[in-house]
């Protein structure tokens, strides 16, 4: 058994219990592992969208700065060690089997199960506290509120990024009810710094803001003072992460900095320059090559990332060669709705292991949303319709983009290393 399977084998049990929102079983294991949460100081960030830049840029400029920094994110694309990272290098697959051979230790057969997430989440925070932190930035799962990162009654900094309509079979089905949920992170008296949201959402997060007295910093987009390079406030820095969308991003991170320095933390703006410059993200608008050739390679999982990706994508001039997969849990109708058109060819594919969309009844959906789409083609397998598309595109100007699900992009990085 490769080390990889052992990670497998030791979550795959958890594997069943699902999603199941609630803090009562993580705070039990995490009681019963002598609450590890309470030796890491924490930034705590939530949003629809843009939570992983923010994780990205937050650990990469807090490592420049000299902290011994760990950063939790989900969902994986290749590997469950790049969830849990220290520094910026994910957790030894050895140290990872470690922490949760520990963790099911504690599990009491007789209490009720906790979920993947929550055991995942419980072997951040263990892993965490034995490497002796300075601090850590813990992405959200889902929603905030009932998400299992939020067991920590003081924060350093709460950031909401984003809130959209997602997830909305689970967080409530208006932009308000989910700005409720993601709302949840915020603390009494603990520093909030909030992204560019709707007026129904901004609504609900001042009104909680207000009600616990956070003292709340509501970000204004960074402006591009040149190609890759952004200002916010007065601080100058390269933007390496690609998209309009990340001149909100990097506002966000440095704003979060500027508040942990009025908290005495050393962050001098060389790191700030530095940490943003080595910056990476992967499976957001990131290039890459399959057989030689250019591919970009987008999550476009949900209809506000959608509308980012065909932003920069309009700003190439160039004609579209989608290659897609959704779960059939997300909005099929806007996400396409969003990204499509006229002229476009669409290449539909099932995303592997998961709650896949029928690439057909996608196929359908697109034909009737933008019916002068130039093909429109569905496949068993993404590599079969990788390697169409490759031996019948002769014009090397077509633009090729791998889309829709994160999970298909692992599954592209897993199989095409």
């Amino acid at each position: 058994m490769t080390i990889n399977n052992s990670i497998d084998s030791l979550l795959e049990p958890f594997q069943h219990f699902g999603v199941n929102l609630g803090l009562t079983r993580i705070k039990k294991l995490l009681a019963d592992l002598d609450n590890p949460q309470q030796q890491v100081p924490i930034i705590h960030v939530a949003g629809t969208n843009g939570k992983g830049s923010v994780c990205a840029y937050l650990s990469s400029i807090l490592t420049a700065a000299g902290y011994r920094v760990g950063r939790y994110i989900s969902p994986h694309l290749v590997d469950w060690t790049e969830r849990i990272c220290l520094n910026e290098q994910p957790i030894a697959s050895e140290a990872l089997i470690s922490v949760l051979q520990e963790i099911k230790a504690k599990i009491d057969p007789n209490s009720e199960s906790p979920t993947q997430f929550e055991v995942i989440t419980a072997a951040a925070w263990l892993y965490f506290a034995q490497s002796q932190v300075d601090l850590a930035v813990m992405e959200v799962g889902l929603g905030g509120r009932l998400d299992a990162t939020n067991v920590c009654d003081r924060p350093l900094v709460s950031v909401i990024t984003s809130i959209s309509k997602e997830h909305w079979q689970r967080l409530g089905p208006t932009v308000a009810d989910i700005a409720g949920e993601k709302a949840g992170i915020l603390k009494q008296d603990c520093p909030a710094v909030i992204g560019i949201l709707p007026p129904e959402a901004q609504t609900v997060v001042q009104q909680r803001i207000k009600t616990l007295n956070c003292p709340a910093v509501w970000i204004e987009p960074a402006t591009e003072t040149k190609p890759g390079w952004a200002k916010y406030q007065d601080i100058q820095y390269p933007l390496p992460l690609l998209g309009q969308v990340q001149l909100i991003n990097s506002a966000i991170a440095v704003a979060t900095c500027q508040i942990l320095q009025q908290q005495g933390w050393q962050i001098p703006q060389t790191a700030i320059v530095e940490g943003m410059k080595k910056t990476r993200w992967l499976g957001r608008l990131q290039w890459t090559t399959w057989q030689n050739r250019s591919l970009l390679i987008d999550g476009a999982h949900n209809p506000a990332a959608a509308i980012v990706l065909r932003q920069y994508v309009d700003t190439l001039n160039q004609p579209v060669i989608w290659i897609m997969g959704i779960l059939s849990t997300k909005d099929h109708e806007d996400i396409l709705q969003a990204l499509l058109r006229p002229q476009d060819e669409l290449h539909l594919v099932p995303v592997p292991d998961h709650s896949t969309a029928e690439p057909q009844e996608l196929a359908t959906l697109a034909q009737k949303i933008c019916p002068q789409l130039k093909q429109c083609q569905t496949y068993s397998d993404l590599f079969i319709a990788l390697q169409t598309v490759w031996d019948n595109t002769s014009d090397s100007k077509r633009l090729v983009i791998l889309c829709g699900s994160l999970y298909l992009l692992g599954y592209f990085l897993q199989y095409s290393r």
